[in-house]
């Protein structure tokens, strides 16, 4: 059965986000909004939610997960960051960017690109995000939440209901949020690379 939490996107009520972070921990798959569109989350470690995530959105096993990370400093234990790509990282954080960097150890196998090592990570400017991350004390294992054949964000909350009431074991609601996914900027060639175009301006990039 999916539960529905309204919270409020200024404010957070530490009462739900406390009730959001324990839903995770125990295993469990929700929708919660980013400053990006809304994503699907689980726990990094938990195999049977990625599972899902991958039949929601019918992903192949190349697809580049991402770890929500509250802040850089997070980030980095689960990432490889050089100079270079740390400055970028910094005018660029928090916000709807997500960089493709070269996984550290901690990140399982299974959540990195299959050939390249590689690991989608971003920090979100959403305090509903922010305190989720907060309470959880370790990043999100994530993806924008774009059903399959499409190619924006889910973002209405009656179509979010409709299409994944008993998918999902938690829906977020946390105010109008836009429906672009975040701009991907690949790091691994030691220079930014925009690889989608989405709600952060790429014209640093260019």
């Amino acid at each position: 059965m999916t539960q529905y939490f309204d919270i409020h996107p200024d404010n957070p009520q530490p009462r739900l986000v406390g009730q959001t972070v324990n839903i995770v921990q125990k295993g469990g798959l929700i929708v919660y909004p980013t400053d990006s569109g809304y994503a699907l989350g689980c726990h990094i470690g938990d195999k049977k939610a990625l599972d899902r995530i991958r039949q929601i959105r019918k992903l192949d096993k190349n697809h580049n997960f991402t770890l929500v990370c509250r802040d850089l400093k997070q980030l980095a234990n689960f990432a490889r960051v050089d100079n270079t790509s740390f400055r970028v990282l910094k005018n660029h954080t928090p916000g709807p960017y997500t960089f493709i960097l070269r996984a550290s150890p901690e990140v399982p196998n299974r959540l990195q690109h299959p050939k390249r090592k590689t690991i989608g990570i971003r920090v979100p400017n959403n305090a509903i995000a922010l305190a989720l991350l907060e309470g959880l004390d370790e990043p999100l294992m994530s993806t924008s939440l774009i059903m399959p054949d499409e190619e924006t964000n889910l973002v209405d909350e009656d179509e979010i209901h409709k299409r994944l009431n008993g998918r999902v074991d938690l829906i977020i609601h946390g105010g109008a949020i836009s429906d672009l996914p975040t701009t991907v900027v690949d790091m691994m060639e030691g220079y930014p690379q925009i690889k989608r175009y989405g709600a952060g301006s790429p014209d640093e990039f260019e």
